[in-house]
Order: structure tokens, then sequence, then C-alpha cells
């Protein structure tokens, strides 16, 4: 294991109690997926270890024009803890965060863990799905002023922060990922346009890159697992006293306040 590694990763971990630091390009190249990667498990560990909960994975740079602009071909993942998650309805605690961006998305949750041992097809993907919910993830850097590379993201846990669920959840047999358009409103204004098939094509592509990006890693998802697919249209800048609220047609609703918690 490079000494790099365990030093980004401490820089990373730090961050989440200092403030920003500058990108990881003294230490990592910008484009070295391997290296990211290797420094996100080693935090992922110590959070693990420190009594963090595994829920699920979060898929980001599922959006081309974004991709273009790391220079990458393909997304990125993170993790998802149990204590990111925020209530519907509730307050995202503005204490929490540094530079935060909203998105909406549409969420997965498995009811059966993937198959081993071979790739893994968007019908198996969608054979373990049971279900889908519209969802906003809260995306945040540690890395100063978002002057990120495809390294500093998958780093720094894809950038991921927190994220909100809708209480109504539905089949997947009963959701239109592909064509389902989204609303993303920030103090009743709206903020942020999209639809399924600008998550990579379709939310379940997404989901299918994630699972077999696992596999090739020696890991898989399993029964219970949240995945957020990936955005749906642009982030939104965040202000203390924001309300936000996404809509995802067909599929539901989901909201949160940004501010200081109560």
């Amino acid at each position: 294991m490079s000494e790099n590694w365990e030093i980004a990763a401490i820089r990373l971990r730090e961050a989440y109690r200092t403030g920003q630091v500058a990108p990881l390009r003294d230490l990592i190249e910008p484009a070295d997926g391997e290296g990211a990667y290797a420094i996100q498990a080693i935090n992922t560990r110590h959070w693990q270890e420190s009594g963090r909960r595994i829920v699920g994975r979060k898929v980001g740079l599922t959006a081309k024009a974004v991709q273009q602009q790391l220079g990458v071909s393909q997304p990125d993942f993170g993790i998802l803890f149990e204590d990111m998650r925020v209530a519907n309805g509730g307050v995202a605690d503005a204490g929490r965060f540094l530079q935060p961006k909203a998105e909406a998305e549409i969420a997965l949750v498995l009811k059966a863990d993937l198959p081993e041992g071979s790739a893994i097809s968007q019908d198996d993907l969608a054979a373990c799905v049971g279900e889908v919910r519209a969802a906003i993830e809260i995306v945040d850097s540690r890395i100063a002023d978002w002057k990120i590379s495809f390294a500093d993201t998958v780093s720094d846990n894809g950038s991921s922060a927190a994220f909100v669920l809708s209480d109504d959840a539905l089949a997947l047999d009963g959701a239109d990922l592909y064509s389902c358009g989204m609303v993303l409103e920030r103090n009743g204004e709206i903020a942020s346009i999209g639809a399924g098939a600008a998550c990579l094509g379709h939310p379940l592509a997404a989901a299918t890159w994630l699972a077999n990006t696992l596999q090739g890693q020696g890991d898989r998802l399993r029964a219970g697992d949240i995945i957020l697919t990936g955005a749906l249209g642009p982030m939104v800048a965040l202000q203390p006293g924001d309300h936000i609220r996404a809509v995802v047609g067909g599929i539901g609703e989901v909201s949160f306040s940004y501010g200081e918690q109560k």
C-alpha cells in the first residue's frame, strides 16, 4: 500500500473536523482510479471500526457533461452510512457540511443479494430490486472550492455527505425510471429539472455498473442495500434557511430543510 494513500486518507478525515483541504495532486495523480478507491477504502474501514454502519452506495458522475469535465469515461461510487440519512421533511444540520449541494435522484432498495461469480446484467439487477423511492443526495466536498479531479472525488467518498428518501415506495414494475420527469425546488422556486434518462441513460444502467464494479473489487450488493443511482438534473448549492423539495413524476416527492438542528 502506498504511503501517499495513507496520508491522503488522513488528510481527508481531518478535513471533516478542520475544514476544506487543497486538491490531493501532491499525493495522487488526477486520473488514478485504483489509488483513489484504495484511499476511499482506507477511510471506509476506519469509519466502520469507529462504529459507522454501511447501508448502501451512491453512484456519481452519471452525467456525460460532468465526465467530460473531469476527463473520465465512467461513473464513480461512494459509501452510504446510516448516520448520513436525513428524515424526509427533516433538517440537515448546516454544521455538518462545508460547501453542500443538493441533487434529485432515484433510489433503489434491494430485496435480495446480487449473484456472485459472473457479470451482472440489468435484468439480474432488476430482479433484486424491492423498492423504488424518490431521493435527494446532499453532495459535499472536502476539497477546497470543488476543484476536484476524478481521484479527488473518489478518494473523498464520491463527494457524498447525506441523503433523504421519500416515504412512499413503489415496486420496480410499477415505476417508469426512464421517462419520469424531475423538478427540484429551492424555497418554492424551480431550481433544477431533469429526467430518468439523464442518469447514465437509465437508473438501472447506473446500478448495474455499480454492481459489476463492486464485483470486480471483490464486493457485492446485498439485500437491504440502498443505491442512489445518480443525479437526474443539475446540482443546486445550499444556503442556511433553504427548503428543498424534489418531485419525481410517478415515483414520489422528498424534501428537507437546510439549517441549524433544533
